[in-house]
C-alpha cells in the first residue's frame, strides 16, 4: 500500500478535469481497443453474478441472493479500473473537464460513441464464447435457466421503468469511479469500488454494458439452446416471450443508456459545481 495520502474531494475534483482531457485525447484506436477490453471485464463480472446465483431461488432469501451477485459482479468495475480500460458508463465524469472548458463538446461525444461501440463489442463478443463453450448446460442447466431468467426480466421493463433504473444505477457506478480518484493504492482502489457496485446491482438497477453481455447470452441460449438443455430445464423458448432482439435494443439498451448518461451527468456536474465552479 502507498504511504502518500489520500486525494481530497477538491483534488479528485482536479484529477477528474486532467483524466477527462486524457481521454479526450486519445486515438480512436486506443480508445477501441480499451474500450473492448472494457466491455469483455464488465461481461466476466456478469458472468460471476450469474454463476454465483444460479440455483438460489428458494433456498436463500431474496435480498442475500442479490447481495452475493452484487459483491462479486464488482470484479468487472476492479478489472476496468485497476487493469485499465475504458467504460461508457464511467465515461459520464468526463463532463467535469467539459464545464470545466478543458474539452470540447466534440471531444466528448467522440469518447462516448466510440467507447460505447468497443463496449458492445467486447460484451458480445464474450457473450459468443461462453455460448459456445456450452457453459448454459453447466449444473444440469441452471446456469441457462438463470441466464434466460435475467435476460427475460430486463427485456420485460417498460421503457420508463428503464429509464429511471440507468439513472440509479449510473449515480453509484459514477460515485464508485470518483471514489477511485481519491485512492493512491491497488487497494484503495479496490475498497472504492465494491460498495457502490454492489449495491447498484443488489438494489436491481441496470447497467447498460452489462446488459450488453446479460441480454444478448440469454437470446443466443433462446435461440440455439438444443433439445436437452430445454428437458433438463423443464421450460420452452416460448416461456421468455419478451426475450427478442427488438427487446433488447427497445425495451432496454436504448432506455438505460439514456438513464446511464443522465445518472453519470448528475453526478459529474455536481462535484464541477461544488468544487470547481468558483475557482
Amino acid at each position: 500500500m502507498s504511504g502518500e495520502p489520500d486525494l481530497s474531494p477538491v483534488e479528485m475534483s482536479e484529477k477528474a478535469v486532467q483524466v477527462g482531457i486524457n481521454k479526450a485525447n486519445w486515438s480512436i484506436t486506443r480508445l477501441l481497443v480499451l474500450s473492448v477490453l472494457a466491455g469483455t471485464y464488465i461481461a466476466f463480472g456478469a458472468i460471476f453474478a450469474t454463476v454465483s446465483t444460479a440455483g438460489a431461488g428458494g433456498v436463500l432469501p431474496y435480498g442475500l441472493t442479490k447481495v452475493i451477485s452484487g459483491l462479486v459482479f464488482s470484479v468487472g468495475l476492479i478489472l476496468v479500473v485497476v487493469g485499465g480500460a475504458e467504460l461508457f458508463t464511467g465515461n459520464m465524469l468526463m463532463v467535469i473537464a467539459l464545464a470545466d472548458k478543458q474539452i470540447t463538446m466534440g471531444g466528448l461525444v467522440r469518447n462516448w460513441v466510440v467507447v460505447y461501440i468497443g463496449n458492445f463489442i467486447g460484451s458480445v463478443l464474450t457473450a459468443v464464447l461462453v455460448f459456445y463453450s456450452r457453459h448454459y448446460f453447466f449444473n444440469g442447466g441452471s446456469i441457462g435457466l438463470a441466464m434466460l431468467t435475467i435476460a427475460e426480466s430486463k427485456t420485460a421493463l417498460t421503457f420508463f421503468n428503464a429509464v429511471s433504473l440507468g439513472v440509479l444505477c449510473n449515480i453509484l457506478v459514477c460515485l464508485a469511479v470518483w471514489l477511485t480518484y481519491s485512492a493512491k493504492s491497488v487497494t484503495g482502489k479496490i475498497l472504492a469500488i465494491i460498495p457502490p457496485i454492489s449495491a447498484f446491482v443488489a438494489a436491481g438497477f441496470e447497467h447498460s454494458v452489462a446488459n450488453m453481455y446479460f441480454i444478448p447470452m440469454g437470446i443466443m441460449v433462446k435461440l440455439g439452446g438444443d433439445g436437452n438443455f430445454w428437458n433438463l430445464i423443464q421450460k420452452t423458448p416460448a416461456d421468455f416471450p419478451h426475450l427478442t432482439i427488438s427487446g433488447f435494443f427497445i425495451n432496454n439498451l436504448l432506455p438505460v443508456s439514456i438513464g446511464n448518461v443522465i445518472g453519470g451527468v448528475i453526478v459529474g456536474l455536481a462535484y464541477w459545481f461544488i468544487y470547481l465552479y468558483r475557482k
